[in-house]
């Protein structure tokens, strides 16, 4: 069986121009070029915040952050973004030019320059179909699977677009199963077993169980860190992050209730509450908590419940990452955020218009077949998404 069944091709055409003409009018300017804006701007009553960032060192700039919650997500991929919504998902990917192809490997530095390749997908969530699967945390758990699933079959479609017609594969999903099972066990014994091994090392030392489970956790938030530093400095996902940003710049102009154009999309903070970057974060703080009753038992015991607590783990990380999400407004909850939201400085970096008009093909393709603010409560079943 394909391993893209239904997929949708569709040309959009070359880059973007420098210049984006479609901009709607927004409120006046102060007298340093910056918009005035207030809780009301945005459409259909949906606030917007104004941020400050800081530009080259200069003068500060105003970003925008939405303050609702819609029920779509994404990912980056190889030169594109994938977009998810409630019944269907869609991978836009930025094609080499034939003088790019003809030129041999490319460098994971240089843009392609082609045009834009968008294929649609469509999406039958689990939690729709069984009404147990929906309970709290259990969903969770439901959701995150599903969402590595469409994520590494979203990098099969970007990685084939990068590639001549004649060269492109297909692969299976029993082995696209196969690399999610590979992935989370890389993952578990990285962010559990390793810091559990190291702590369990001076675990005469620290005296108490309390104390255990503390010093495990510091290490754990520490091996994570160090990990998503090492990862922000490698120079061949320089552009994924670029992708990243400007995944999560679309997704809050649509929140806003804006028009999705580049130079809307630019405008808006390259951070989001339900990134998966603040989900992984989450992680790391609540494995603190759910081991504590455990106490210390022996070894064998530490490395089994450390595995078997993963779900529990996300299940319960996925309702918290959701509920800052609906209440992102409330001060408490920013604050609460705010490390989440900084450690996405990492993940991502500012995009071009270019790569805003990619997220933006993959948005539009998946706004085409479905409309997010006339769905009801049933629909929404399972699209619990990251952006």
């Amino acid at each position: 069986m394909s391993a893209r069944p239904g997929a949708d091709l569709s040309k959009i055409g070359p880059p973007t121009t420098p210049v984006e003409a479609q901009t709607p009018s927004l409120p006046p300017a102060d007298v340093d070029g910056a918009p005035v804006l207030d809780a009301s701007d945005g459409a259909d009553g949906v606030a917007v915040a104004v941020v400050d960032s800081t530009t080259n060192g200069d003068r500060p700039d105003i970003e925008l952050s939405a303050q609702r919650d819609a029920p779509v997500g994404g990912q980056a991929v190889l030169e594109g973004v994938m977009m998810r919504g409630v019944s269907n998902w869609a991978v836009a990917v930025r094609k080499p030019t034939a003088e790019q192809l003809s030129e041999g490997e490319r460098s994971p530095e240089e843009p392609a320059q082609g045009e834009i390749a968008v294929s649609t997908f469509p999406l039958a969530s689990a939690l729709k179909r069984h009404r147990a699967l929906r309970l709290p945390v259990v969903r969770g758990v439901v959701a995150l699977a599903g969402s590595l699933m469409i994520g590494f079959r979203a990098l099969e479609v970007s990685a084939n677009a990068q590639l001549p017609a004649e060269e492109e594969q297909e692969i299976s999903r029993g082995v696209w199963a196969g690399t999610v099972v590979v992935a989370l066990a890389l993952a578990i014994v990285l962010f559990f077993l390793v810091p559990v091994g190291l702590t369990s090392l001076i675990k005469r030392q620290l005296g108490s169980s309390a104390l255990f489970w503390l010093v495990e956790g510091v290490v754990r938030t520490s091996v994570f860190l160090g990990y998503m530093l090492l990862l922000s400095r490698l120079r061949d996902l320089r552009r994924v992050f670029e992708y990243h940003g400007a995944e999560h710049k679309t997704i809050s102009c649509f929140e806003a209730g804006l028009p999705l154009t580049p130079s809307n999309c630019k405008r808006f903070s390259r951070l989001h509450p339900r990134c998966g970057t603040s989900f992984l974060l989450v992680v790391m703080i609540v494995a603190i908590f759910v081991f504590a009753p455990i106490g210390l038992p022996a070894w064998y015991w530490l490395v089994a419940t450390r595995i078997l607590g993963v779900p529990v783990i996300a299940g319960v990380s996925f309702e918290l990452i959701k509920f800052a999400g609906r209440n992102r407004r409330r001060r408490w909850v920013q604050m609460l955020m705010w490390p989440g939201l900084k450690l996405q400085l990492l993940t991502t970096r500012e995009p071009d218009l270019d790569q805003l008009a990619v997220a933006i093909a993959a948005l539009q393709a998946v706004l085409a077949r479905e409309t997010p603010g006339q769905l009801s409560a049933a629909d929404l079943m399972g699209v619990e998404v990251d952006a």
